[in-house]
């Protein structure tokens, strides 16, 4: 239990309706009985207040003796709070300086300020919630789109945790039995049963299995799905960037070569996450600043989850030009620009061999054909085959899961190899670990840290 009480602003910077201050610890009303009040007669004693009660009245300065704010008060007394401490908080309006003014009275009161993610991190430690709940939160807060809410939301309910304490349990209860068997040699074989072992095992394989699968299958609705333009120089990647953020992200100019180096911005398509790239143009240059950028876009390309392949329409198209730059992609799209400028009848010719690779035809400078593009990429990204209200384990629980597989396979040899149970006990507690880790039951201090250093500081 972490004692001393901290206190930060819980909403975004800025002007509004209203603006919250959170205050966390055991001081939590000692600190707002020397701020608040009922009336305008001055604060009052606040220890008495009913808990997850509104209740309406006014801030004093604690020095001055004046009138900061007319606010609510709501004390949520432990452990039925977010952090399962005494906590208060208190709703001003939302002005800046009003609200830093409020803060400062409360710091000057021997209070600290809290650091990013405290809040949750107390959570955490006070077992009110789990690392992957506490990550689930950070994903509801950063959401950009309502397919990732929507799976942090689902993680939130502890879904994720209840699978990986099964399995964690399952790992436990054949330790304990290993251990006792190594503590009684005699009784080893009645308290070990190979048959019970290897479905224990399995059982918790088959989850690790399934963990990984869920993330591999579905992970791009919470990280976005990486989109890269590539083409050859002066082919409209940049106005086609722009048409799809629907904003002048990228310099748009009629000479070849002008995007040198990489931009990345996210884009939702009908909730779906998209991260998308313009790439520098595809061609043999002997300039060392066009070099670099080409070799950027190739790594792009090649860790791109989906490639719209640009082309003047109008112009030859080869499958060794699209394999040249997208060897291994199954997804890509052909997207012949300017049609502004072909014949109304105008209908791209694409060689035998090309004739299975989906394509549009757009003008990015008349934004014609653009909307048909989203959805074909769409359809084509198969987003909606995942289940968005599903739990998606994090990369960081993919690690995990991989190392609790590899430790087990290992587990399983060695049962049926008849080791020793000394060695069969190292790998069982090993996976055990990297379970924990997934939950924080077993998560190392720098790890939590990492975690919640990227929440925001009221959170």
């Amino acid at each position: 239990m972490i004692h001393d009480t901290i206190a930060a602003i819980a909403t975004p910077p800025g002007m509004g309706g209203i603006g919250i201050i959170r205050i966390s610890g055991d001081q939590a009303l000692s600190v707002i009985s020397g701020l608040f009040g009922k009336t305008l007669k001055g604060p009052m004693d606040c220890h008495h207040l009913e808990s997850h009660r509104v209740v309406h009245g006014y801030i004093f300065h604690p020095q001055e003796n004046i009138v900061l704010d007319e606010v609510l008060v709501i004390p949520m007394l432990a452990p039925r709070s977010y952090t399962r401490e005494n906590v208060v908080e208190i709703h001003a309006h939302a002005g800046p300086m009003v609200m830093r003014a409020i803060l400062e009275c409360i710091i000057t009161q021997d209070i600290r300020l809290a650091e990013p993610g405290e809040f949750t991190k107390r959570a955490f430690l006070n077992n009110r919630i789990d690392l992957t709940q506490a990550e689930a939160i950070s994903d509801i807060i950063s959401a950009r789109s309502t397919a990732s809410m929507k799976i942090a939301a689902a993680q939130a309910t502890g879904n994720l945790k209840e699978t990986i304490t099964q399995g964690r349990g399952m790992l436990i209860s054949l330790l304990t039995l290993i251990e006792a068997a190594i503590d009684f040699p005699d009784e080893g074989d009645e308290l070990i049963s190979k048959k019970q072992f290897l479905e224990q095992i399995d059982g918790v394989i088959a989850i690790c299995k399934q963990g990984i699968k869920t993330y591999e299958d579905g992970h791009f609705l919470r990280d976005g799905i990486k989109l890269a333009i590539c083409g050859p120089p002066n082919v409209g990647k940049s106005s086609l960037m722009n048409c799809l953020l629907e904003s002048e992200r990228s310099i748009v100019t009629a000479i070849p070569g002008t995007t040198r180096d990489l931009i990345e911005e996210g884009i939702n398509i009908d909730g779906v996450p998209f991260v998308i790239s313009d790439t520098a143009g595809m061609h043999n240059t002997k300039d060392p600043v066009e070099q670099i950028g080409i070799k950027k876009a190739k790594d792009n390309i090649a860790r791109a989850d989906m490639v719209l392949f640009m082309k003047t329409a109008g112009e030859e198209i080869s499958a060794q030009e699209i394999h040249a730059i997208a060897p291994s992609h199954e997804k890509v799209i052909i997207v012949f620009n300017k049609m502004d400028l072909m014949p109304l009848d105008f209908t791209p010719q694409l060689p035998e061999n090309l004739q299975n690779i989906p394509h549009a035809l757009i003008s990015a400078r008349k934004v014609r054909g653009v909307q048909d593009l989203k959805r074909q990429i769409l359809a084509i990204s198969a987003a909606d085959q995942t289940d968005p209200t599903s739990v998606i384990p994090n990369l960081r629980h993919k690690i995990a899961l991989e190392k609790t597989k590899t430790t087990l396979c290992c587990a399983r040899q060695n049962l049926i190899h008849h080791r020793e149970e000394e060695t069969l006990a190292i790998d069982i507690r090993m996976a055990a670990e990297s379970l924990g880790e997934i939950t924080g039951d077993t998560a190392e201090i720098d790890i939590l840290d990492k975690i919640f250093s990227q929440f925001c500081i009221g959170k």
